[in-house]
């Protein structure tokens, strides 16, 4: 892991890093999405720590056991390996939404705990997810957001060939890990 200088790129894990296919119970589910794996070694050399930030209600459903949970996550991190890339931390919120935790996200929780364990700067750090509960802790945890997403998808509606987005509204909107990219390094301006 490099020398993060307090940046970090907080991430979604299902949709986001990898295919979302429901409950995930079993590591062989598990797919990164097209680029995620390059993207990520990217930011990584580029000085940012990674930090996994995933909603996990399947646990409290009782559709996933927590040991169900731990090896997918193993999975999810074995499989960014093989790109190189190592997760500084990894949090997740086992609750459901009744359950009106201090954890799940759009509740900033998760994030002001990896701020405070891996002395992060929030207000220099990015949240990359693809629901807008993802978006929405982002901001309220003071980060930079950008949706990955397709037209048509989540919280986009379609007017003519532009995606135009509900709130709450992204910094950026990446149909792809290559424009995730270009949002945080800075050829679209929001690190230049």
């Amino acid at each position: 892991m490099a020398n993060h200088n307090g940046r970090a790129v907080f991430l979604d894990r299902d949709g986001t890093i990898i295919f979302d296919h429901g409950y995930l119970k079993e590591a062989r589910e598990v797919r990164l999405l097209a680029g995620a794996g390059e993207a990520l070694a990217t930011i990584q050399e580029h000085g940012f720590a990674l930090v996994l930030i995933s909603n996990q209600s399947g646990i409290g459903r009782g559709l996933i056991t927590p040991e169900q949970a731990e090896q997918v996550h193993q999975a999810v991190v074995a499989r960014l390996m093989e790109y190189g890339v190592q997760l500084d931390a990894a949090f997740y919120c086992p609750h459901t939404p009744a359950e009106n935790c201090r954890c799940r996200k759009p509740s900033p929780e998760m994030f002001l705990r990896a701020a405070k364990e891996l002395h992060l700067d929030l207000a220099r750090s990015f949240m990359v997810g693809d629901k807008a509960c993802d978006i929405e802790a982002g901001q309220r945890a003071g980060c930079r957001t950008i949706l990955l997403a397709k037209k048509g998808d989540g919280p986009f509606e379609e007017r003519g060939t532009v995606p135009f987005f509900r709130e709450p509204r992204p910094d950026g909107v990446a149909c792809d890990w290559t424009e995730v990219l270009r949002h945080l390094l800075g050829t679209r301006g929001m690190l230049a």
